[in-house]
């Protein structure tokens, strides 16, 4: 039977031997880039690289990091960087890497403990590295205004620094308006707009933490509109100027608590916007479909993922489908639109990491990589490369 992939199954092209970790793939040019953390050495953490096609490993660089006071010991959060025949790194203590993609020579290091008064946030450093003209843009989250700094990606050398924000775990954006470019940070405390060459603040929008500091969906912007949502701290649409040099809210709103959500509460998985519509797996895990210009609620449902806390599903639009990325390591494809949510094909592409997350008999939360045509995910083992079977 040929499923809504276009092939007769999705099985794996190859899978390979990999440690613990949260790290995302990242596929660029043939080779496949990930982070782990070497449990039978638990204090090395490493990036790894692999062969595109066939999964053969290519290079390993690993260092010394033992995790100190961080939640969810298991191993790295971010995603790597890679431009231009290099890789850039972002380790869970503050370790940096920029790294030739070819052999796996480190051309620079720096560990951001050392440079910096890192203000460690619970779970670790968890936004990804972000390359923007030559630069190396972090959320660090440390004191002496270096909440945001900006590296010389072949150096490492500080070229400006930013900020007294404490660190969340969203990843910042560019955002381009204009032809003009804003780097988009939402921090511990608040959500801000940034000059990306020089790091000057072009606006603020504060969004105070309440119970517990966990933000971490990317920031996701639908023609004039930024839409920002937080497990504890619900959700906030933002308007910005046709430059984008400035922003003004248009709505916040919060529920109760994690369980009496109001408009949107997500934890890991970013949503997607669409149509004048927003679609994003609330606290427990139901899909949600909401009115963009009041964040009133249209629709849910809960078949997506097993209802629980901070229960995941990453959203990846593709066209007029959405693919599904599960906690339980199945791949969704299914349609969404205000009349309500349309499951087209679901398969198992990976096992549930086990012994690092527990919940509900085992959970994958790393996002999954989509390129030329396959799915790359992973877990607490392995790294499996999927064929979709699509034309394009």
């Amino acid at each position: 039977m040929v499923n809504a992939f276009g092939a007769q199954e999705t099985e794996s092209l190859w899978r390979t031997s990999v440690g613990n970790g949260y790290s995302g793939p990242t596929v660029s040019e043939g080779r496949v880039f990930l982070m782990d953390r070497d449990m039978e050495r638990s204090n090395r953490e490493r990036v790894l690289c692999f062969d595109a096609e066939t999964g053969e490993s290519i290079w390993t660089v690993e260092y010394d990091c033992t995790y100190h006071s961080i939640g969810y010991p298991e191993g790295p959060r971010t995603s790597v960087a890679c431009e231009k025949g290099f890789v850039y790194s972002l380790g869970t203590m503050g370790d940096v890497y920029c790294i030739h993609a070819g052999d796996g020579e480190i051309r620079w290091r720096l560990d951001l403990k050392d440079r910096y008064s890192l203000k460690m946030p619970v779970w670790g450093l968890a936004a990804s590295p972000l390359l923007w003209k030559g630069l190396l843009l972090l959320q660090a989250g440390a004191r002496e205004g270096a909440c945001m700094v900006a590296l010389d990606k072949t150096s490492g050398k500080e070229v400006w620094r930013a900020l007294e924000d404490g660190a969340s775990y969203s990843s910042p954006i560019i955002v381009t308006r204009k032809g003009v470019d804003v780097l988009v940070c939402w921090t511990a405390q608040r959500v801000v707009g940034l000059d990306p060459l020089t790091g000057r603040l072009f606006w603020a929008v504060p969004m105070p933490p309440g119970e517990i500091r966990q933000n971490v969906a990317t920031p996701v912007l639908w023609r004039d509109y930024l839409f920002l949502s937080s497990f504890f701290d619900g959700a906030l649409l933002l308007k910005l100027s046709e430059d984008g040099r400035d922003a003004s809210k248009v709505w916040r709103r919060k529920g109760a608590n994690e369980r009496d959500t109001d408009a949107l509460h997500c934890c890991i998985s970013t949503p997607v916007l669409w149509e004048d519509y927003i679609y994003g797996i609330d606290s427990y895990g139901k899909l949600r479909c909401l009115e963009i210009g009041t964040g009133d609620r249209i629709w849910e449902e809960d078949s997506v993922v097993p209802l629980g806390r901070w229960a995941t599903a990453h959203l990846v639009r593709n066209g007029a489908k959405i693919w599904i990325f599960s906690e339980k390591g199945e791949l969704i494809v299914a349609r969404f639109s205000p009349k309500g949510y349309e499951e087209l094909d679901r398969t198992q592409v990976i096992d549930v990491s086990v012994k690092p997350l527990d919940r509900r008999g085992g959970v994958c939360w790393a996002h999954p990589a989509f390129a030329g045509g396959r799915l790359y995910a992973r877990n607490d083992r392995e790294l499996v490369c999927v064929e979709l079977g699509l034309e394009d």
